[in-house]
């Protein structure tokens, strides 16, 4: 009889999960990590609208970043810490990303002290903007993200719409092909 009411109780769920009919067009992020996967793509159809990310500028108090910053780019938005081992290997491949004309804006999460973060930008010569987000704030915005997968990364269209998602440490080879795809779409 337990079987029973736990297959029910599994059919029940199952009915009640979104598939692909679940992605309304022209709606708002929500995330959803499939099966578990670690590397996501969304085609044309499935992309939804990221929000509004803004805060302050890691190395510039008192001045607001946002990716509205950026209308008609693709977007590689990197989640990172200095506190973070692999983030420390992931930020060079970053910049290497940036010097190849692809967008990158970092969000800064749980560095506490913004001069540490700012060192760490310094010490490896990083030139794409971050916002600073210690409390997680801005990261909030994002609907469903799972906040303790760091890094992480977000890949937008032009239209700065979700395209990828990697909850993983990323090389700037894994990222390129999907921006360069990206900002040739019309």
């Amino acid at each position: 009889m337990k079987l029973f009411w736990a297959v029910l109780a599994v059919l029940a769920l199952a009915g009640c999960s979104g598939g692909k009919d679940a992605v309304v067009p022209g709606s708002s992020f929500s995330f959803v990590s499939p099966g578990g996967k670690v590397d996501i793509t969304y085609d044309d159809a499935q992309r939804q609208t990221a929000p509004v990310l803004a805060g302050d500028d890691l190395m510039n108090e008192g001045k607001q970043l946002s990716l509205a910053d950026f209308p008609g780019k693709v977007v590689v938005l990197n989640l990172w810490g200095q506190w973070c081992g692999s983030c420390r290997t992931e930020a060079p491949e970053m910049e290497a990303l940036a010097r190849q004309g692809v967008q990158v804006v970092g969000i800064d999460v749980r560095d506490p002290a913004r001069e540490v973060a700012q060192d760490f930008v310094r010490d490896r010569g990083l030139t794409y903007p971050s916002i600073y987000d210690p409390d997680g704030r801005v990261l909030l915005k994002l609907s469903g993200y799972p906040r303790n997968i760091i890094p992480s990364t977000i890949v937008l269209d032009k239209q700065h719409r979700v395209a990828a998602v990697f909850l993983r440490q990323v090389l700037a080879q894994d990222l390129l092909p999907v921006a360069r795809r990206l900002a040739a779409e019309a």
